[in-house]
């Protein structure tokens, strides 16, 4: 997207960026009420309205400026509130309610890249929506990745850190679900290192390659 001006960029990413953070968000909700736990769905947050899972700073602040002073984005939305004892099988069911981010990152990236298919064969007829279909689709390809790569490593309060904590011992488990508190900061000190994309970026090369394949655009 190079070469589009700052503000095409921006206007390209909204959509994606929207549809990213309230799917991944719903989804942890949807999962959790069908295991049992109905909090999320009570307070509202079983709901593809992006206001509801929109966090201020984490969501827009932070992503825009990093994405427009590094070209990477990085930030979070508002969790979904759980409660681990309404859940039918708390340990399994909540490493479910887990994992069920980061699929719905996965399919929303598929679905993305099939936009982009049809951009690219409506170029010549309607050049006005294939263009949009292709510069969104990328994004969506991008920012869906990221966000399904990011949110899977094993660091809590990440979907990944939720996923080892729900498969660890008991006696294990305990004292790594200790260090959710420094989690973020885990996070912000890989990133400046530069560790964070070395860890992450053949990850994310290789799911975007394997999706943009999947739909014939390789």
């Amino acid at each position: 997207m190079n070469e589009l001006s700052t503000i095409q960029q921006v206007v390209v990413l909204v959509l994606p960026v929207l549809f990213a953070i309230t799917v991944h968000e719903a989804a942890h909700g949807w999962v959790a009420n069908k295991l049992g736990d109905s909090t999320a769905k009570q307070q509202g947050r079983v709901t593809l309205n992006p206001i509801k899972h929109i966090d201020p700073l984490g969501t827009v602040i932070l992503p825009l400026g990093m994405y427009l002073l590094t070209g990477f984005m990085f930030g979070w939305a508002k969790p979904v509130p759980v409660d681990w004892r309404n859940l039918r099988n708390p340990r399994r069911d909540m490493a479910l309610v887990a994992i069920a981010g980061p699929g719905s990152n996965l399919i929303m990236a598929l679905l993305w890249a099939v936009g982009m298919q049809i951009g690219v064969h409506l170029l010549e007829v309607l050049p006005w929506v294939g263009y949009p279909l292709i510069y969104m689709g990328t994004a969506g390809i991008m920012i869906n990745t990221v966000l399904m790569v990011l949110n899977l490593l094993p660091i809590l309060p990440l979907d990944g850190g939720r996923v080892v904590a729900s498969l660890l011992p008991a006696k294990l488990a305990l004292p790594y679900a200790r260090l959710e508190p420094w989690g973020l900061f885990i996070i912000v000190g890989l990133l400046a290192s530069g560790l964070l994309g070395s860890i992450i970026g053949p990850v994310l090369s290789t799911f975007q390659y394997i999706i943009v394949s999947l739909v014939g655009l390789q």
